[in-house]
């Protein structure tokens, strides 16, 4: 049901070298030849990699949206439509990209795939973010790496439950911009119905606290520019759409001089190689031989960097806003978490007690209908990190309602790498139901 959280199935190696280019960078050929084994089949690959050449801005974007809106077959025509435009992109086929076998058979997009391609002005790194409702705890680390965004609403339908969800936690996540695709528009005869989608669209944004009269909103069909027909649903729609994320989503500020920092997405191993850790680098810079620290939710573990990679090539050195992989010495898979991260050591600490002011969502929102007591126990959100935690009110408040603001103290059951300003989502029974703040670490 709609809401509810289901366990994540394995669907092993395959699909976690999708999800992040950076994992294709080191397994890509090991995965065309393997299929979907065990990590721990996969042997020793011989890396014959370009180095990545930083000649344009890079930015990570990614489609979110309701189910069968269209996220992953506009995300195949963006690659087909730049790969027209640039002979570096690479088309991808709408399989590429949905192509795990329970997203066969649901027709679903369960995890996160990540695409690359370019435009005149920037290299983008795209994510296919899972739209269906029970997957909406992966959205969050999803999102969590998004810089821009591209809401894709079908036009026969109009926002959805999802849609709504998605747009509240791209503002929770702190994702800056977004604009919007209306897809399907083939499929309306009569484009007073498509300016009602619009203007429902704008009223939800607006809602939210998105600027709804400022975003671009492009109408068109995703399929037509897919499958190279209707030139003015289709291409011409994409490249307008592209023009607009060029153009309106702003180009993120890097935090290069702060210490590393790279949450921890995704582990695997290569045999005779060590183990690879994906993720987007925060703040910072890393290069081959420099000592890194693994820390939060167990003790932490020094090694160090013996490869940075990112779409297929190389890198001199990741920094902060890279979507890459980071090949570590000595470390075993089992020795890494996801919700851990990759720091500089003695720059990150942990904690387990913090101050913080949380907002509760309104039922109107999708939050909670009722309100909630003393030492209640949902789960916190923290980049990557997914941990149980216990809010404990202030004295003189017995309950929160949903809608209310708060100031508390929250005790998690592992620690984690946090600092005051962290922003954090919180959920239960398989949706989000109040976003939050560090104001102060406590212990």
């Amino acid at each position: 049901a709609a809401g509810q959280d289901i366990p994540m199935v394995s669907i092993g190696l395959a699909a976690v070298i999708r999800r992040i280019p950076a994992a294709a960078t080191i397994t890509g050929r090991a995965s065309w030849l393997k299929g979907r084994l065990p990590v721990s089949s996969v042997n020793v690959i011989s890396r014959t990699f370009a180095t990545y050449e930083r000649t344009k801005p890079h930015l990570n974007i990614g489609t979110i949206g309701h189910v069968d809106h269209g996220k992953t077959t506009l995300t195949a025509a963006i690659t087909r439509v730049m790969a027209e435009q640039n002979k570096t992109v690479k088309a991808m086929a709408f399989d590429d990209i949905d192509k795990a076998p329970e997203e066969k058979a649901r027709g679903i997009t369960i995890e996160a795939a990540h695409v690359e391609y370019e435009t005149e002005k920037r290299h983008y790194a795209h994510v296919d973010c899972p739209g269906h409702a029970d997957y909406v705890k992966n959205m969050i680390t999803g999102a969590a790496q998004m810089e821009g965004a591209i809401l894709v609403v079908s036009a026969p339908d109009g926002p959805m439950p999802q849609t709504r969800e998605h747009i509240l936690l791209a503002r929770q996540v702190g994702v800056p911009a977004m604009v919007v695709f209306l897809n399907k528009c083939d499929a309306v005869d009569d484009p007073e119905l498509i300016d009602l989608v619009e203007m429902e669209v704008r009223e939800l944004l607006t809602f939210y606290k998105f600027p709804g009269d400022e975003i671009p909103i492009v109408r068109g069909s995703a399929l037509h520019a897919l499958n190279g027909t209707e030139p003015s649903l289709g291409k011409d729609k994409i490249v307008e759409l592209m023009k607009a994320v060029d153009d309106y989503i702003p180009e993120p500020a890097r935090d290069m001089d702060k210490p590393f920092l790279m949450p921890v997405e995704d582990i695997f191993s290569i045999a005779g190689r060590g183990t690879v850790v994906t993720g987007r680098i925060e703040t910072g810079t890393i290069k081959v031989g420099e000592d890194i620290e693994i820390i939060g939710i167990k003790n932490p573990v020094k090694t160090t960097c013996i490869g940075v990679e990112m779409f297929k090539k190389e890198l001199g050195q990741g920094q902060a806003g890279d979507n890459c992989g980071v090949l570590l010495r000595g470390i075993k898979r089992e020795d890494v978490t996801r919700g851990q991260v990759l720091a500089k050591p003695g720059s990150a600490k942990t904690a387990t007690k913090f101050s913080a002011e949380i907002y509760c969502l309104s039922k109107e929102e999708g939050g909670r209908h009722t309100p909630f007591f003393k030492k209640y126990k949902p789960q916190f959100f923290f980049r990557t990190a997914d941990v149980t935690g216990t809010i404990i009110l202030p004295d003189d408040i017995q309950m929160v309602m949903p809608g209310d603001n708060v100031s508390c103290t929250v005790e998690l059951i592992c620690p984690i790498v946090m600092e005051k300003g962290l922003q954090f989502a919180i959920r239960e029974g398989g949706k989000t139901v109040g976003a939050g703040v560090v104001s102060e670490i406590l212990a």
